[in-house]
Parts: structure tokens; C-alpha cells; sequence
């Protein structure tokens, strides 16, 4: 997986910056997460500091990983949009493996932000690592994502589906879809 202790800063796209993250980020991300459209598809939106803890987290993931989920600036204007990025799939059943994912502002949304740069993660991760597969899970319910996915190339595996282990089963977001994208496809 790349050089060992190698961490990715960052790369463009047309119109976007997938970046570190920087403090000036955590007021815009915490209005995000707090919005409950953009976590609809998440157990609740979240409190101030859940927000900064999601940050610190992914901040160390870069740390441990090289790489993880990029702060997310739009070029002609600096505005932050959300995230996108990689980051290891621990604590669910494709444990192991590396899950692409993303969150974007609501206002924001159908501009195609999140397809160009999960297109550019999925290509920094085929150059960059030497993993077989990038895997992409979601509720049963989050159709927008799941379109998405497919569009990136990726496909569903119902054998691999799973009930998320930290939501209980009687809520309807614990059944989730997994989608796979082989290196070979």
C-alpha cells in the first residue's frame, strides 16, 4: 500500500480539492452533520462536538493510513462542500478491506461533486495501493448512494450484506447493501 509511513495530502480534479483538513473546516462540517437531510440516512444527526470527534478521527486515520476521507473544496470559489475519501473498513464484516465513501452539504447535491471525486479516489486507489478490491456500504434505504456506486462501476454483492453491528436490529438503517469494485473490472 504505497510507502510505508507515505501520506497523501491531497489532489485535484476539474472542479475540485480533496484535501486535509484545516480548523476553519469544523464550523461548516458540524452545520452539515447537523442538518437531518444529509444524515437521514445515519442513526441522527450530530451535536457539535460528535462532528469535531468524526474530524479527529478521520485526522488519525491519515495518520495510521496515509490517506483517508478528504475535506472536500470546491476551486472557483474555496467553498467547503463535505468529504470524500478512503478509509479502512474496521469494526464491520468487510473488515479488511477499504470502503470509499462521502457526505456532502445538501446544497450541493446533483452537481456531481461527490461522483468526481469518489472517480478520483477510486483511481488514486487502484495507482496507489495494491489492494483487490474497494468496497462501498450503505443502508438499504440510502438509494441515492447506492446509484451512485453504481455509476463508479461498483457491484452489489447480496452475500456480502450485513446488519451494521452498532445499530440495533429493529432500526430501519441497520441492514446494510455492500458493493464491491474489483481491480480486475
Amino acid at each position: 500500500m504505497g510507502e510505508p509511513g507515505c501520506c497523501i495530502h491531497g489532489f485535484e480534479t476539474e472542479r475540485l480539492i480533496l484535501r486535509a483538513w484545516r480548523s476553519e473546516d469544523r464550523e461548516p462540517f458540524a452545520c452539515m452533520n447537523a442538518d437531518p437531510m444529509v444524515m437521514q440516512h445515519f442513526r441522527a444527526p450530530l451535536t457539535r462536538d460528535q462532528s469535531d470527534a468524526l474530524v479527529d478521527r478521520i485526522e488519525a486515520h491519515f495518520a495510521t493510513y496515509g490517506f483517508g476521507l478528504f475535506a472536500l473544496e470546491r476551486k472557483r470559489d474555496g467553498q467547503f462542500l463535505g468529504f470524500t475519501g478512503l478509509a479502512a473498513a474496521l469494526g464491520t464484516p468487510v473488515e479488511g478491506d477499504i470502503e470509499i465513501g462521502w457526505r456532502i452539504a445538501q446544497m450541493y447535491w446533483r452537481k456531481g461533486y461527490a461522483h468526481e471525486a469518489a472517480k478520483a479516489c477510486v483511481n488514486w486507489f487502484w495507482r496507489n495501493t495494491d489492494f483487490p478490491r474497494l468496497v462501498s456500504y450503505t443502508a438499504v434505504t440510502n438509494l441515492p448512494s447506492q446509484a451512485l456506486m453504481r455509476k463508479l462501476g461498483f457491484s452489489h454483492l447480496r452475500e456480502l450484506d450485513f446488519d451494521h453491528p452498532s445499530i440495533p436490529t429493529s432500526h430501519p438503517l441497520c441492514h446494510q447493501h455492500v458493493y464491491v469494485l474489483n481491480r480486475d473490472d
